[in-house]
């Protein structure tokens, strides 16, 4: 099994069903990721605490992230290895909520790098909906099964 630190617990929220089905995706902050789109965006995840259910980390991180805390029945989305080894578990929810309303943690970081100076960054700088065909070419590679067993699990005409 793989060690806490190399496993994130996320949730998809989702709107609609059939032609107009969309998800909610985000766009991580800081540096690094503010000029890149396609295949950036993810879903609200992060660490699985040392004693914490992974859904419970689900919900936690989707909070900090978005502070949104959708209620609602948790389909299981099982679990995914990224492409750089950490494996990250999902669920879906049902539900809708604006992104313009997004209040997130931050994060500190050396910036630019070796300068010496600290700069402060939101761990995602925007979220958005996205209709399928879209998020399937925002998201980042290795969730863009997530997207897809939600269509599993949500059926014919979804």
């Amino acid at each position: 099994m793989a060690s806490r630190k190399s496993q994130s617990a996320g949730l998809l929220l989702f709107r609609g069903r059939a032609t107009d089905l969309e998800v909610l995706l985000a766009h991580p902050g800081g540096p690094f990721w503010q000029n890149k789109d396609d295949g950036a965006w993810s879903i609200p995840k992060g660490l699985i605490g040392a004693d914490e259910a992974a859904l419970s980390a689900a919900r936690r991180e989707f909070a900090e992230e978005t502070g949104h805390h959708p209620e609602g029945v948790f389909l299981p989305l099982g679990e995914a290895r990224q492409p750089g080894g950490k494996i990250v578990q999902a669920w879906a929810i049902e539900g809708d909520w604006d992104p313009a309303l997004i209040r997130c943690n931050s994060f500190e970081m050396e910036w630019p790098p070796r300068s010496g100076r600290h700069r402060t960054f939101p761990e995602i700088d925007r979220a958005a909906w996205f209709a399928v065909a879209d998020a399937r070419r925002k998201i980042l590679m290795g969730q863009t099964i997530f997207v897809d067993r939600l269509l599993d699990a949500l059926g014919p005409g979804t």
